[in-house]
């Protein structure tokens, strides 16, 4: 399918889940038919599947993401979070001491300096 064949799609189906029943590999001209669903990243909406690949092309970087939707650091982290809310199929578990450290640093929060020394006090513990 093509990219305007999915948009179509994604509006056909209002979200709904669906189910592919038929699928045909044209360069072997072999039709393979039974129950498929659609990866978990197709069934996000084209906006957020755009999303998502800016974020892969800008290598995860939020600063970057601002500058390109023109959006504040917290728009762009809801908007991740709401979108790995749908994406159920990867669990990870983010809620460690280090982490938080890093995501102040990244923030803005804390100096580098301090985000060294947070991290050495949370190895010793």
């Amino acid at each position: 399918m093509m990219n305007k064949d999915w948009q179509e799609l994604t509006k056909l189906s209002g979200g709904e889940p669906l189910i592919i029943e038929k699928i045909r590999l044209i360069s072997k001209d072999i039709t393979i038919e039974g129950s498929f669903e659609l990866p978990p990243l197709a069934k996000l909406t084209m906006e957020d599947q755009v999303f998502i690949a800016a974020f892969v092309r800008c290598h995860g970087s939020i600063k970057e993401m601002e500058g390109l939707f023109g959006v504040s650091y917290p728009s762009i982290k809801n908007r991740l979070n709401r979108i790995g809310e749908k994406l159920d199929f990867v669990n990870i578990n983010l809620s460690s001491p280090n982490t938080e450290i890093l995501s102040r640093l990244e923030r803005g929060e804390i100096s580098a300096k301090e985000a060294l020394e947070l991290l050495r006090e949370s190895k010793k513990n």
